[in-house]
């Protein structure tokens, strides 16, 4: 006898699994997204045209008034669309258009407790965060532990740089994000502090698998976070900062107001690297937090310290740099650490003056620290509290003053948030400019802070003064930032250095390996709307004239970034354009030379000033045709390169 009341109980059961389980795909179908509930855990998983490029990967949080992480249930769910357009000045492209599918899971636990998780989903990339609401009366409430990870499947090796353990390093000064890169290697191994890898972390799923994690929107009401350790089985998860970081300042869990929003959590899905290399989402999924209080115009800046060192921070020889910059039509001059004791403030203002009656403005360095390292730079004490910051950026206001370099943060806490955002929201009062050196990674401040230029967060350009191995690794590196680092924010490397010996009188010091061009093509290949090129006076003699005049001419700001060919680690093509004007960067970091096969459409057809090497690194500029094709056969020298302008 048939069982009809079993019918409609199995259809019922049906429709319960089927709702613990919803998928979004991206606007063009190549990028899906499918979130489950496995034995009351939330899951998420993620392919590529078919690809498995995520595993089921867990995701959810703890906080001290509600647990998300087990015993849940998908409650409701909703999907939108999102149509956005929005222009910038300071990132790898001026006219965006963000197209995504959004899906909204809310979550429910034991308690009836609600938490929503907003999944976006456009072509090649996702981004996720968690929406808490208040609960009864409850208005606030710590996050313990976020439990989101990504799993990756087996066949995937990686593109990391660890984390630094608290307070170690020059002056106590870590972390700050300055550490090696290891490529293609193999998930699991421990980092080299044991305490997991900072943000961004790219990761080679099989041949054809790319996927470039990271974060944004992290502001003042949130902490910054990193990847954990990997486990052999590619599981890798959010970490809050050390307790140690900044003497032990603050708390390591993040301490939210209630209704609250966490930062997105971001993937760039694709079977190639333009995606990764061209990917706007850290910009498209957060919003301007103030207005601007004027235009801020970037630009070129000389800086003597990168190649002249502390000794340079007097007057005479900030006077040879700001003319300098004025021989080179730079807009601007930074007068680095250093400058409260051998100058002062009384000579300072003179100096000023005289950079302005050279049509020069400067940028001027501040320690960061009130009491979180030992650095000895000064001035220290003048940006750590509200009283002694406004004070201090109404006198650079009054001297014409066009932005800060403040310097030496060393942790990614919440109140360490709040102070680079108290920072940039001062300075924006006074219309000054700031770049962070010594800092963490940037988190989509560009289109969050109007009047944020940059961050280091990266083993930049003084290391090539510093130490051998970082001259013997430059091509290595440089050849990494476009996908890694530079993928997801400004990246103030300070690059450029024409000296063959980097000294003051380019006689002695580290010795460099790369070729003219190759420092050129890093102009272009590094983005960052006010670069502090690494020229020295004595460049202006003896590098080669094409150098200085490419110099003079190279922006510092790009409407377009077109990925051309490469692989992290080897070599690196690229093409970005200003205005009507482009230009096309290769480097070869391999020890043999390379030979592509590129297309070039922007150039078809066209007359272009090629810069390249021979093969002893001589460089040198010709005036060459790219066939109307566009199709062009390269080949790039070993720690060389190639540049194409039109």
């Amino acid at each position: 006898m048939k069982n009809y009341f079993l019918i409609p109980f199995l259809l019922m059961c049906s429709l319960v699994t089927l709702a613990q389980k919803q998928s979004i795909n991206s606007p063009d179908k190549k990028l899906n997204l499918s979130v489950s509930i496995q034995d009351g855990k939330p899951f998420y998983n993620v392919t590529y045209n078919g690809l498995t490029m995520l595993e089921d990967s867990p995701f959810g949080l703890i906080a001290d008034v509600a647990d998300f992480s087990q015993n849940l249930k998908i409650k409701t769910t909703k999907k939108n669309s999102i149509d956005e357009q929005y222009t910038m000045d300071r990132i790898k492209k001026s006219s965006i258009h963000y197209i995504a599918n959004e899906l909204v899971v809310t979550l429910s636990n034991a308690q009836n407790q609600n938490i929503d998780v907003i999944f976006r989903v456009s072509n090649n990339d996702i981004g996720f965060r968690y929406q808490i609401p208040t609960f009864g009366e409850t208005l606030s409430c710590v996050i313990e532990k976020e439990i989101t990870g990504f799993n990756f499947p087996q066949q995937t090796t990686t593109f990391l740089t660890p984390q630094a353990t608290p307070m170690i390093g020059w002056k106590r000064t870590k972390p700050s994000y300055e550490e090696e890169y290891i490529a293609d290697d193999v998930m699991g191994n421990p980092s080299k502090y044991g305490v997991g890898y900072t943000f961004p972390g790219l990761f080679h799923v099989g041949e054809n698998g790319w996927v470039l994690v990271s974060e944004t929107g992290v502001d003042s009401k949130y902490c910054a976070s990193h990847l954990s350790e990997g486990t052999k089985e590619g599981l890798y998860t959010i970490a809050f900062p050390n307790e140690g970081e900044n003497n032990g300042m603050g708390s390591t869990t993040p301490s939210v107001g209630l209704p609250a929003v966490t930062p997105w959590r971001t993937l760039t899905v694709a079977n190639n690297l333009k995606p990764i290399v061209e990917t706007t989402i850290p910009f498209d999924l957060v919003k301007p937090l103030y207005e601007p209080s004027q235009k801020y115009n970037y630009g070129k800046s000389t800086w003597s310290w990168i190649m002249w060192q502390d000794n340079s921070i007097n007057y005479n020889d900030q006077v040879a740099y700001i003319d300098l910059a004025s021989e080179l039509n730079y807009q601007f001059a930074l007068i680095d650490g250093g400058w409260e004791k051998n100058i002062g403030y009384d000579k300072m203002e003179e100096l000023i003056n005289y950079a302005h009656s050279k049509n020069v403005d400067p940028f001027v360095w501040y320690n960061s620290n009130g009491s979180w390292n030992d650095a000895p730079q000064d001035p220290r004490g003048k940006m750590d509290t509200s009283i002694a910051r406004k004070k201090e950026m109404k006198w650079l206001k009054s001297m014409g003053v066009k932005g800060l370099k403040v310097d030496f943060f060393g942790g990614d806490k919440q109140t360490t948030m709040k102070l680079y955002e108290d920072i940039l929201s001062d300075a924006n009062d006074y219309g000054l400019m700031i770049i962070f050196h010594g800092c963490t990674l940037p988190r989509g401040w560009e289109r969050m802070y109007p009047n944020y230029v940059g961050s280091e967060a990266v083993l930049a350009s003084e290391n090539l003064i510093f130490t051998q191995r970082s001259n013997d690794l430059e091509a290595f590196s440089a050849s990494l930032h476009p996908f890694i680092r530079n993928a997801v924010g400004s990246m103030e490397f300070g690059p450029v250095l024409l000296n063959e010996r980097h000294n003051r009188n380019n006689d002695g010091g580290t010795i460099r390996k790369t070729s003219d061009v190759f420092q050129l093509a890093t102009a272009v290949l590094y983005q960052n709307s006010v670069q502090m090129f690494a020229i020295a006076p004595n460049n202006l003699t003896d590098a080669p004239e094409f150098a200085i005049d490419f110099m003079k001419n190279v922006p510092t700001t790009w409407d377009e970034t077109i990925y051309i060919d490469g692989y992290p680690g080897k070599y690196c093509v690229l093409a970005r354009r200003h205005a009507d004007k482009w230009y096309v960067s290769g480097i070869n970091a391999l020890t043999k030379p390379i030979t592509l096969k590129v297309n070039l459409p922007m150039l078809a057809g066209k007359k272009v000033t090629e810069y390249n090497d021979d093969k002893n690194l001589i460089s040198s500029k010709k005036e060459t045709k790219i066939k109307k094709s566009g199709k062009a056969k390269i080949t790039i020298q070993p720690n060389g390169a190639i540049i194409f302008v039109k």
